[in-house]
Formats: structure tokens, C-alpha cells, sequence
């Protein structure tokens, strides 16, 4: 590692170069101005409460918070990016003097809980354990011309799930579950949004002010992010889908054939029939025509699929079909737990043997990358009895790993276009061989991520062209960076200079 010395500086030391990479520094306006936002464009960290009205009875909320002023953020992002912009108008030919307006920018918005961020070794103050980073990428921007229905591409973000291109807007110490604390935080941010979708930006870029308008999509959310901003029940629900209105029975029976359905503005009013209940009807017949919207939607989000999670939670449940098939369950009724915790001390040796994969707690993205190979199965092939099942199994996975790129690649038209064209017919394969030879594990059951997985991806790629490039990875990535900071933080003391 690096020895000891401090990188990261406190603000008040850094140099001017370093502060122009920091928002505040650069001058704008916004035409018209934002509603309830001050003009003012040199702020920089702001607390993370301020914005958040309290009425005298409110008890504020005891979290500590930091972040920028989103359009003070945008702005200093885009300055970044200056140059690819200038570039981008040169290499298509256009006369950078004539571009003045008609700049699109897409923005996607990540928002990610982590577990466990307590100081190693306290001198710091006491702060609840856990806490919530989001964070916004620029995945592109384009322009339109006079004369011509599209816009024109003038930057694509290359790297889209890099925690370079991910700019943190907001951190807190806040558990994702405490709805109350992390709206109240978010509260104004996403009212911050909602103004600047109304109104342009003008900034200097290249020398000359430009206009800019901005598109938000909320995609970089794991599945319970997303079911508790858009107000639906948690993912043990029988609503399986945050796309479809699809109940967990049926998606077992029907795998394959869902179209994506919801949508913000219809969690919206499906909240509203769940608050008023106008046809008076019981609980249970309530909750079937809202589909599981019990919650009052907060934040947009953009119904898609989470690469990273998808992979995760299939490889688990490969796991566990790993294991059921060592004990042939496909030919008798439950076992006992002292029989799966064998099958399961078998397999997790045999991993560690053959494939040096040390068993992990709670499934994580290497190890489940790892797992969902060929190579995997040819390993756990050696401990299942019958040449059949092996087959099976093996079939399985090879269909897997065809169908994966689709979902992880960035441009999967540019990348695997093959396994594109064919991930209907695969994922129709898949879905056969689960409920003939695997029907034991999806009777009247199946997990949300394998839904998804089997019966969304196509229309998500015909919609956003890729399910990758807007996942939630670069805010992951960012996570880590965070939690080095706050080792780095903690150690005020100068012993760590000694380290390695």
C-alpha cells in the first residue's frame, strides 16, 4: 500500500487547480430561476439539513449530513468536461460559435445504503453506523440543430460505472431503512431537481454562454432502494417486480412473458386509490388493484434492472441449487436442516479445492462472477450423482453465461450483438428447464432478480440500450473511496506513518 502519508487535504489547503474541481467555483444562472433555489453560485458544501424547513414541534433530525447544491454540482461537473464538449463539437463538424443552445444533458442518479462505517479506532465523533452516498453521472450531451429531428451526440461518458465519472452530490449518516430521516434529507434535493427539469442552464463553456437543459434517470438503485422511494412494498412481497404488476405465483408460471408496466406517475395515483380507498373495498382486494403501493412515492426512479444485484441474486440461487442437487431434492420431500447443512459444507469445500472460493457470508460481486462460470459447474458436476441431472445443470449454466453479457456489457448491441439477438429464445430455454427439471425450487416460487432477469431485459436494452452502463456500480466503487476517507480521518494521530 501506500505508506502512510495523507493525501486527501482538508479544504481550506487545497490549491486553486484543486478548488475549481470542486463546486462553487464556476459562475452560472438559470433562466427562468430556480423555483425556491438561490441564485447565489458560489456554495459549496452545504449541510445536508438545510433546505428542510422545521415547524417548531418537529424534532430535527439527529443525523450529520453533507452535500452540494445539485445545480451548483452540475455545473462543476460540466466544467469538467469542457473540453470533451468542445472536442465533441469539432469532431462532427459543427461551428462551435453558432452552438449556443439546444444542449441536452442526460444525468444518471445512483443512490446506495452501506452497512458499517464505524471508525476503526475512535477519535472521531459517535455516529449511528451506517450511511447513505448519492451521487450523479453525466452519461452524456448532445445537441440539436436547426434543420434536424435528432440530437446530435457530442460526449458519451466511456466509462459510466468508473467511481471517476460518479460525482458524489449528498452523503449521510443515515440507515436506508429510517424512511423518515433519508426523505427529509433527500427532500430537498429532489425538489432541487423537479425545478431545474423547468428551467435552462447558462454557463460559459468554450468561451461563449451556452444553454443547457437537463434529463434525470434514477437508475443506479438496488431493488429495495427503489421500493422505498417509489413507495412499494419490500421485496419479500408477493408483488415480486418493481417493472410489472406480476405476483410472485405468476411469474413462476409464466416466466417469460412480462411487459414493463409501472411507472412513477402510476405508483402516484395507485397510492392515492390505496389512501382513499373509493370503491371501499377490504384490504386484500385494495391492495390487489394498487399491486403492492402502500407508500407514498418520493423520488422518481426509472424502473430497470440492477446489473451488479442481478448477479448477485442469481448466483445465489445457483448456489442453492448447487446444493439441492448434491442432495438430489428433485426426488424427495424436505429435508432436514442437518442434511442441507451437509450438502452444503460438501459444496463449499469442493469450491474451496477446486476453484480456491472461499465461502463469503453474504454473496458478494466477485464471488458470484466466479461462481457463474463453466468452470464452476464442471467442478460441482463432480459431486451430483446422476449423468443426467449433470447435463441439466451444465445446460443451465451455459445459457446463463449467454444471456449474462446482455445485461452487463455497456453497449450490448456494439459488444455481444449475437447473444443480444438470441436472449429471448435463451431466456425461454432457461425458463423451460427451471420449471421441467427444476421444478422443485420454482413451484409457485422464484426470485425477483431471476424474474427480472428472464423476463424484462429485452425491453429495458430496446428502451435505454444497454442495462450495464446505467447500473449502480460507480456509486459502489465510490462506497469505497468513502470508506477510506473515513480511515484516513480517523487516524489524527501520527503512529500510522510508520505503516507498511
Amino acid at each position: 500500500g501506500t505508506s502512510g502519508r495523507q493525501i486527501f487535504q482538508p479544504l481550506h489547503t487545497l490549491r486553486n487547480a484543486e478548488k475549481e474541481l470542486l463546486p462553487g467555483y464556476h459562475q452560472f444562472e438559470w433562466q427562468p430561476a430556480l423555483k425556491n433555489v438561490s441564485s447565489s453560485w458560489d456554495v459549496g458544501i452545504i449541510d445536508g439539513l438545510s433546505g428542510w424547513t422545521t415547524f417548531v414541534e418537529d424534532v430535527p433530525a439527529d443525523t450529520i449530513s453533507r452535500r452540494f447544491r445539485y445545480d451548483v454540482a452540475l455545473v462543476s461537473a460540466l466544467k469538467d468536461l469542457e473540453e470533451d464538449i468542445m472536442e465533441g463539437l469539432r469532431e462532427r463538424g459543427l461551428d462551435d460559435s453558432i452552438c449556443t443552445s439546444g444542449f441536452t444533458v442526460v444525468v444518471k442518479e445512483s443512490c446506495d445504503g452501506m452497512g458499517d462505517v464505524s471508525e476503526k479506532h475512535g477519535n472521531g465523533p459517535a455516529v449511528p453506523e451506517k450511511a447513505v452516498r448519492f451521487s450523479f453521472t453525466i452519461m452524456s450531451v448532445s445537441i440539436r440543430v436547426e434543420g434536424e429531428d435528432d440530437g446530435i451526440t457530442i460526449f458519451q461518458e466511456p466509462k459510466p460505472n468508473s467511481e471517476l465519472s460518479c460525482r458524489p452530490l449528498c452523503l449521510m449518516f443515515v440507515d436506508e431503512s429510517d424512511h423518515e430521516t433519508l426523505t427529509a434529507i433527500l427532500g430537498p434535493v429532489v425538489a432541487e431537481r423537479k425545478a431545474m427539469m423547468e428551467s435552462r442552464l447558462i454557463i460559459s463553456v468554450g468561451g461563449l454562454l451556452r444553454s443547457f437543459r437537463f434529463f434525470f434517470r434514477g437508475t443506479g438503485y438496488d431493488e429495495k432502494m427503489v421500493r422505498e422511494m417509489e413507495g412499494l412494498e419490500a421485496s419479500g412481497s408477493t408483488y415480486v417486480c418493481t417493472l410489472c404488476d406480476s405476483t410472485r405465483a405468476e411469474a413462476s408460471q409464466n416466466m417469460v412473458l412480462h411487459s414493463i408496466t409501472r411507472s412513477h406517475d402510476e405508483n402516484l395515483e395507485r397510492y392515492e386509490i390505496w389512501r382513499k380507498n373509493p370503491f371501499s373495498e377490504s384490504a386484500d382486494e385494495l391492495r390487489d388493484r394498487v399491486k403492492g403501493v402502500s407508500a407514498k412515492p418520493f423520488m422518481e426512479t426509472l424502473p430497470t434492472l440492477d446489473a451488479l444485484h442481478c448477479d448477485i441474486g442469481n448466483a445465489t440461487e445457483f448456489y442453492k441449487i448447487f446444493q439441492d442437487e448434491i442432495g438430489e431434492v428433485y426426488q424427495r420431500s424436505n429435508p432436514s436442516r442437518e442434511e442441507r447443512r451437509r450438502w452444503r459444507s460438501t459444496l463449499d469445500k469442493q469450491l474451496r479445492n477446486k476453484l480456491k472460493l472461499k465461502p463469503v457470508m453474504r454473496m458478494n460481486g466477485n464471488y458470484a462472477r466466479r461462481l457463474m462460470t463453466r468452470e464452476a459447474v464442471e467442478v460441482v458436476c463432480e459431486l451430483v450423482p446422476s449423468e443426467e441431472r449433470r447435463e441439466a445443470l451444465k445446460r443451465l449454466m451455459d445459457l446463463y453465461v449467454q444471456m449474462k453479457p446482455v445485461w452487463r456489457s455497456t453497449c450490448p448491441s456494439r459488444d455481444c450483438p449475437d447473444q443480444l439477438c438470441r436472449y429471448s429464445y435463451n431466456s425461454q430455454q432457461f425458463a423451460d428447464l427451471l420449471s421441467t427439471t427444476f421444478k422443485y425450487r420454482y413451484d409457485g416460487k422464484i426470485t425477483n432478480y431471476l424474474h427480472k432477469t428472464l423476463a424484462h431485459v429485452p425491453e429495458i436494452i430496446e428502451r435505454d440500450g444497454s442495462i450495464g452502463a446505467w447500473a449502480s456500480e460507480g456509486n459502489e466503487s465510490g462506497n469505497k473511496l468513502f470508506r477510506r476517507f473515513r480511515k484516513m480521518n480517523a487516524r489524527q494521530s501520527k503512529t500510522f506513518e510508520l505503516e507498511d
